[in-house]
Protein backbone atom coordinates (compact mmCIF):
# COMPACT_ATOMS: atom_id res chain seq x y z
CA UNK A 1 0.00 0.00 0.00
CA UNK A 2 1.39 3.41 -0.46
CA UNK A 3 -0.27 6.48 0.77
CA UNK A 4 0.59 9.83 -1.51
CA UNK A 5 0.26 13.25 -1.11
CA UNK A 6 2.17 16.39 -1.85
CA UNK A 7 4.17 17.21 0.68
CA UNK A 8 4.04 13.37 2.81
CA UNK A 9 4.10 15.31 5.92
CA UNK A 10 0.85 15.02 7.25
CA UNK A 11 -1.95 13.10 5.56
CA UNK A 12 0.42 10.10 4.49
CA UNK A 13 2.16 9.71 7.50
CA UNK A 14 -1.03 9.63 9.80
CA UNK A 15 -2.45 6.85 6.86
CA UNK A 16 0.99 5.20 6.60
CA UNK A 17 1.09 5.19 10.56
CA UNK A 18 -2.48 3.45 10.85
CA UNK A 19 -1.79 0.93 7.95
CA UNK A 20 1.53 -0.47 9.58
CA UNK A 21 -0.76 -0.65 13.22
CA UNK A 22 -3.46 -2.22 11.27
CA UNK A 23 -0.43 -4.98 9.94
CA UNK A 24 -0.50 -3.94 6.45
CA UNK A 25 2.16 -3.28 4.37
CA UNK A 26 2.31 0.46 4.06
CA UNK A 27 4.94 3.29 2.64
CA UNK A 28 3.91 7.03 1.88
CA UNK A 29 5.19 9.52 -0.28
CA UNK A 30 4.93 13.24 -1.65
CA UNK A 31 5.03 14.68 -4.96
CA UNK A 32 7.27 18.09 -3.44
CA UNK A 33 8.14 16.21 0.05
CA UNK A 34 8.42 18.40 2.73
CA UNK A 35 12.03 18.31 4.96
CA UNK A 36 9.88 17.04 8.59
CA UNK A 37 7.05 15.44 9.39
CA UNK A 38 4.37 17.84 10.90
CA UNK A 39 5.39 18.14 14.60
CA UNK A 40 1.23 18.14 15.62
CA UNK A 41 0.70 15.62 13.41
CA UNK A 42 3.43 13.70 15.66
CA UNK A 43 1.82 14.87 18.92
CA UNK A 44 -2.04 13.59 17.35
CA UNK A 45 -0.76 10.25 16.14
CA UNK A 46 1.00 9.94 19.76
CA UNK A 47 -2.81 10.48 20.99
CA UNK A 48 -3.49 7.19 19.89
CA UNK A 49 -0.94 5.18 20.36
CA UNK A 50 0.96 5.64 16.96
CA UNK A 51 4.51 6.78 16.93
CA UNK A 52 5.65 8.11 13.83
CA UNK A 53 8.07 10.22 14.97
CA UNK A 54 11.06 8.67 13.42
CA UNK A 55 9.08 8.60 9.95
CA UNK A 56 10.90 11.24 7.06
CA UNK A 57 9.15 12.45 4.08
CA UNK A 58 9.71 10.17 0.89
CA UNK A 59 10.03 11.60 -3.01
CA UNK A 60 7.47 9.58 -5.09
CA UNK A 61 9.41 7.03 -7.36
CA UNK A 62 7.53 5.18 -9.83
CA UNK A 63 9.70 2.01 -8.11
CA UNK A 64 7.02 2.78 -5.29
CA UNK A 65 4.06 2.21 -7.42
CA UNK A 66 5.62 -0.70 -9.04
CA UNK A 67 5.90 -2.05 -5.64
CA UNK A 68 2.25 -0.87 -4.34
CA UNK A 69 -0.83 -3.14 -4.73
CA UNK A 70 -2.83 0.05 -4.14
CA UNK A 71 -2.09 3.51 -4.16
CA UNK A 72 -3.80 5.92 -1.94
CA UNK A 73 -4.05 9.67 -3.08
CA UNK A 74 -5.29 11.63 -0.70
CA UNK A 75 -6.20 14.48 -2.49
CA UNK A 76 -7.73 14.28 -5.82
CA UNK A 77 -6.30 17.51 -7.37
CA UNK A 78 -2.61 15.22 -7.24
CA UNK A 79 -3.98 12.88 -9.78
CA UNK A 80 -3.91 15.66 -12.65
CA UNK A 81 -0.78 17.03 -10.74
CA UNK A 82 1.31 13.66 -11.58
CA UNK A 83 3.42 13.12 -14.45
CA UNK A 84 1.89 10.97 -16.95
CA UNK A 85 3.97 8.21 -16.57
CA UNK A 86 3.07 7.82 -13.00
CA UNK A 87 -0.26 8.43 -13.42
CA UNK A 88 -0.38 5.61 -15.96
CA UNK A 89 1.52 3.35 -13.55
CA UNK A 90 -0.95 3.86 -11.34
CA UNK A 91 -3.99 2.14 -13.41
CA UNK A 92 -6.22 0.01 -11.62
CA UNK A 93 -4.41 0.79 -8.83
CA UNK A 94 -5.27 4.14 -7.58
CA UNK A 95 -8.08 5.30 -4.70
CA UNK A 96 -8.91 9.07 -4.34
CA UNK A 97 -9.57 10.21 -0.94
CA UNK A 98 -10.37 13.90 -0.65
CA UNK A 99 -8.72 14.63 2.79
CA UNK A 100 -8.05 18.28 4.14
CA UNK A 101 -4.74 18.94 4.31
CA UNK A 102 -3.45 19.31 7.96
CA UNK A 103 -0.82 21.82 7.48
CA UNK A 104 -1.55 25.19 9.08
CA UNK A 105 -4.45 23.23 11.06
CA UNK A 106 -5.24 23.28 15.07
CA UNK A 107 -4.44 20.20 16.92
CA UNK A 108 -8.41 19.98 17.33
CA UNK A 109 -8.51 20.33 13.56
CA UNK A 110 -6.22 17.70 12.73
CA UNK A 111 -7.52 15.12 15.33
CA UNK A 112 -10.75 15.19 13.16
CA UNK A 113 -8.54 14.82 9.93
CA UNK A 114 -6.89 11.80 11.91
CA UNK A 115 -9.56 10.09 12.73
CA UNK A 116 -11.22 10.17 9.26
CA UNK A 117 -7.76 8.94 7.87
CA UNK A 118 -8.16 6.54 10.61
CA UNK A 119 -11.83 5.25 9.35
CA UNK A 120 -10.54 4.95 5.76
CA UNK A 121 -7.85 3.22 6.20
CA UNK A 122 -9.30 0.79 9.07
CA UNK A 123 -11.99 0.05 5.67
CA UNK A 124 -9.50 -0.20 3.35
CA UNK A 125 -7.69 -3.22 5.94
CA UNK A 126 -10.81 -4.83 6.27
CA UNK A 127 -11.11 -4.94 2.28
CA UNK A 128 -7.37 -6.24 1.64
CA UNK A 129 -8.53 -9.09 5.31
CA UNK A 130 -11.50 -9.64 2.74
CA UNK A 131 -9.67 -10.76 -0.22
CA UNK A 132 -6.48 -12.42 1.36
CA UNK A 133 -3.96 -9.81 1.02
Amino acid sequence: MLFVCIENSSRTQIAEGFATKFGLEAVSAGTVPSTHVNPLVIDAMREVGVDISGNRPKELTAGMIDAADRVVLTDASLEKSLPGNLRRKMRGKAVIWNIPDPQGKTIEEIRFIRDGIRANVESLAKDFALKGK
